[in-house]
């Protein structure tokens, strides 16, 4: 297989990215955090005082969208592997969902200490 190099790898990696967001966009889970995002990064333009509070309310919010990602591949690997139940594919899972409240976590704490702090 001939990796590709330069511009024709940047074009490849952009279609890869692509496509993998159009399939997270069919996930339950990504569509309600992507609603989230598009209420809460106007919302952050408005409530921060300047472009370091901006950029931690924004950066926060991606950082749910990331996490989000990387759990669904998680899944996907796993459910790859085999659907019938395993603990440690189980534990896989949990883990994944823990990163993301976690991540909702660190964002919650982001928000109202910069707003109420």
């Amino acid at each position: 297989m001939q990796k590709h190099k330069g511009f024709t790898h940047l074009v490849k990696a952009t279609g890869y990215s692509i496509k993998g967001l159009k399939q997270a966009v069919t996930e339950t889970a990504f569509q309600h955090e992507l609603i989230m995002a598009a209420v809460l990064i106007p919302l952050a333009f408005w409530l921060g005082e300047n472009g370091v509070e901006r950029a931690l309310m924004i950066g926060s919010v991606l950082m749910v969208l990331v996490v989000e990602l990387l759990n669904s591949a998680i899944e996907s690997v796993v459910d790859r592997v085999g659907m019938e139940y395993h603990e440690l594919s189980g534990r896989a899972k949990d883990l994944g969902s823990a990163a993301v409240t976690m991540a909702l976590a660190i964002m919650a704490i982001t928000w109202l200490l910069l707003i109420f702090g």
